[in-house]
């Protein structure tokens, strides 16, 4: 996992589940991150940016980076001028989508709910 504060002894005693969880997923960005790279199955550096009003690119670039190594982001580089770089869900981070779904329907219920969700399936 990377490493930040909730690696920590002290941190992880309180809920091991709970605080690795924490670890992986608590930069400012990064359930976004996931949401996006979930929907659209597959996102460039540039689509993520625009998507995430407001992230720098430094902040961005760290926590794709912390996502790939914790497991959850398949990076591509394709070798071609300029170069390309994609970003999809490996088997891991597949398996977080359902709860990224359960946090949205909490959230519209309870958070927003007049928001029309946009990306409701039909399927």
């Amino acid at each position: 996992m990377a490493d930040n504060k909730f690696n920590s002894e002290q941190a992880l005693a309180r809920c091991e589940p709970m605080s690795k969880l924490q670890a992986v997923i608590g930069g400012k960005w990064k359930i976004l991150i996931l949401w996006y790279v979930a929907h659209y199955r597959v996102q460039r550096f540039s689509q993520l940016k625009r998507r995430l009003t407001g992230v720098t690119q430094s902040t961005l670039t760290k926590q794709l980076r912390e996502l790939e190594a914790d497991g959850f982001l398949h990076r591509e580089i394709y070798q071609e001028i300029p170069p390309r770089v994609e970003y999809s869900l490996t088997e891991f981070g597949q398996s977080f989508v359902p709860v990224l779904e359960a946090m949205l329907s909490w959230s519209e219920k309870q958070l927003c709910p007049d928001f029309v969700n946009p990306y409701q399936s039909d399927n």
